[in-house]
């Protein structure tokens, strides 16, 4: 099916295997799709073909695809899986943006209602995740879901996001400051000056004025490739994240986005979103900005944990602004 199209919204419930299989785990039919995973990988079946992933590299994408709301845009897991957001509706797609899988004959792709994807993605996420497990940590930072099952994960499967009731650091905003709360500074950013900074207001506004070393909070975050603090105005999105390892999916962009690295450096590999073939490889390096244009896919590598920040419009109509040529993919015209 060509990008663009509308195919029926399918609104069905998963359906999970009466039996585990001799590893404990059970597989699950969701619309064409058949999803099943043994100890290292996982095997996904549609009516024209199938595809083998790692198992921690699909926990990993499938875990933050439902923690960010499928996203802006595409979101592969690999370069054959993976879903598009369509705000309310989410195609799950095998092979649609895959040449070789596109020449075969065997792409295949459905569109769901986003509630009943999310609903299927977390069903199969808790069963195939056991105790010591966490796949929005960094690799060293958490345990392996290599092996037979577990105990089951206890607790949320997702960060929850708490919104601030004031500025961070003014007395009185939730969540408090990080260091109140016992959140540590990251082992990897034990190297980076937490000096708080000094305000100095003109008479008369003593006390209005307010400052925050934003190292300080990023580098106490326990997630990687996911937000720390999400700043909105309108429909202007500005997030901060840690990041560590690899981005464990590869984005799809259907909008520009602008990264600020402010620490250390990443590795970004650039495709053409529809095809897949290299476009480009970025190294990012502290003090640089570049944006990310709404016509590729990337994914970034980070060998030190890195602190970036990333800026967007998140007005609804620029998808099909840049879907159907009124706005060019790429921000500036040099």
């Amino acid at each position: 099916m060509a990008d663009g199209a509308s195919p029926t919204v399918l609104n069905p419930e998963v359906v999970k295997s009466a039996t585990a299989n001799k590893q404990g785990y059970h597989s699950f039919q969701f619309g064409g799709f058949e999803f099943a995973r043994d100890e290292y990988f996982v095997h996904i079946k549609w009516p024209k073909g199938k595809h083998t992933m790692e198992v921690d590299r699909f926990l990993r994408a499938m875990v933050r695809d439902i923690g960010w709301g499928f996203f802006y845009g595409w979101i592969f897991f690999d370069d054959v899986f993976g879903t598009h957001n369509h705000y309310g509706t989410v195609d799950i797609y095998a092979g649609t943006y895959d040449q070789g899988c596109k020449a075969a004959g065997i792409d295949f792709i459905q569109r769901f209602t986003a509630e009943s994807v999310s609903k299927a993605f977390e069903t199969i996420s808790r069963d195939w995740i056991s105790e010591g497990y966490d796949p929005l940590s960094a690799p060293l930072e958490t345990g392996s879901p290599m092996g037979s099952k577990g105990k089951p994960m206890q607790g949320p499967l997702l960060r929850n996001f708490t919104p601030a009731k004031r500025m961070l650091g003014l007395p009185g905003d939730q969540p408090v400051r990080s260091d109140d709360t016992g959140t540590p500074i990251n082992r990897a950013f034990e190297d980076v000056a937490f000096d708080q900074p000094d305000i100095e207001p003109e008479p008369g506004f003593e006390g209005q004025l307010h400052a925050i070393n934003l190292f300080d909070h990023i580098a106490r975050s326990d997630v990687t490739w996911n937000p720390s603090m999400t700043a909105i105005t309108k429909a202007s999105i500005c997030c901060v994240t840690s990041e560590e390892h690899m981005l464990p999916v590869i984005h799809g962009n259907d909008r520009n986005e602008w990264f600020f690295q402010l620490s250390d450096e990443i590795h970004w590999r650039i495709q053409d979103k529809n095809t897949g073939n290299p476009r480009g490889m970025i190294v990012m390096k502290a003090g640089d900005v570049c944006a990310m244009p709404a016509d590729i896919r990337h994914q970034g590598f980070s060998p030190k944990r890195s602190m970036l920040m990333v800026m967007e419009n998140g007005s609804p109509e620029l998808p099909e602004l840049y879907a159907t040529g009124k706005l060019a993919p790429y921000p500036i015209e040099f």
